[in-house]
Parts: structure tokens; sequence; C-alpha cells
């Protein structure tokens, strides 16, 4: 079963998705269009687990138990970017384009917006990756410019946008 007939859960990472997520970003598929590293090591990510910050938000997709996707949203904890945050994901190659992208970043943005009263969501995105442009794009996130040589990948310098979605603050009556 996959795609939209698929059950999949959200659950804030934790110790024992370690070596699932480690998993995720060993794919070649899924580490290349990250700035992470190829083959992380399961310290880093328990590393990343111990992080107790209030601002920092770390999801984890799930199907039958297996993580097949993350997504990482930080406030930024500057004092004048606070009403600002990033975020960073992947989904394992066999479940791209089935949905679990559109909910791992439903769900933070929902506590980006409801939570954590953001009103700027910002991200880097490989510029010739379509797929998650137009993912974010669906989300109502705009490209606001264009990082030339931005980082390396396979060998060779790529290009990166930076979009953002920013939302009107509801007015207090």
């Amino acid at each position: 079963m996959t795609g939209t007939d698929a059950v999949i859960t959200l659950e804030r990472l934790n110790h024992s998705h370690v070596p699932g997520i480690t998993a995720l970003y060993h794919e070649p598929v899924v580490a290349r269009q990250t700035l992470q590293m190829p083959f992380p090591s399961s310290e880093t990510w328990q590393k990343r687990v111990e992080t107790d910050n209030e601002r920092v938000v770390q999801l984890v997709a799930l199907h039958q138990g297996t993580v097949i996707g993350s997504i990482t949203l930080e406030q930024f904890p500057r004092i004048r970017r606070s009403h600002a945050g990033s975020f960073g994901m992947g989904v394992a190659s066999q479940w791209q384009g089935k949905g679990v992208g559109s909910k791992l970043l439903a769900a933070v943005l929902d506590i980006a917006d409801n939570w954590m009263i953001l009103r700027r969501v910002e991200l880097s995105v490989y510029a010739d990756n379509e797929a998650a442009i137009s993912l974010y794009r669906k989300f109502g996130f705009e490209t606001e410019g264009l990082f030339r040589d931005y980082a390396v990948r396979d060998g060779v310098y790529v290009d990166t946008l930076s979009m953002a979605r920013l939302r009107r603050m509801p007015k207090c009556d």
C-alpha cells in the first residue's frame, strides 16, 4: 500500500527513530537534495534528538513504523528575527510524490502559524528540484532570490532558490 491509500502518521522525532532517520538520509536520492553530507552517522542524529529547544520542531513521517520522511522547523533565536523561521525536509525516494511532504509541511506550518506565531517561514531549495519547488508554491511560498553556485552537489556547483511564505497577522479587537 502506498500513496493516498497508505496510513502515514507523524510523530515528534525521538530516540527510537534514530536508526530510521539515519537510514533515510543514507539514501543517495534524499541526501543529494539536502545540504547535509552523505552517510550521516547515527550519533549525529542522536545529538539532534537530544537538543531540548522549544524553538526547534522535528517531526518524522512513519508508515508501519518505518521512517519515510522528516522535517525540522527552527524559529530564529535572535530577538529581531524571532518572527521568522526556516525548515528543511526529506522524503524517502519511494514515497516522493505521494503526499508525505505535503503532510509534513502542513503540520509544521500549523505549528508555525498557531503556536509559534511566525510571520515568515523561509527555505532554500536547489533550483533544479522542480517537485519540491512545486510543493512549496502549493503552500504559498514565493521565490525571493537565486543564489548562484551556492553549494556543491555531485562534484559541481549548483544554484539554490531562496523562498519564503509571509502571512498576514490577524488583528486583535
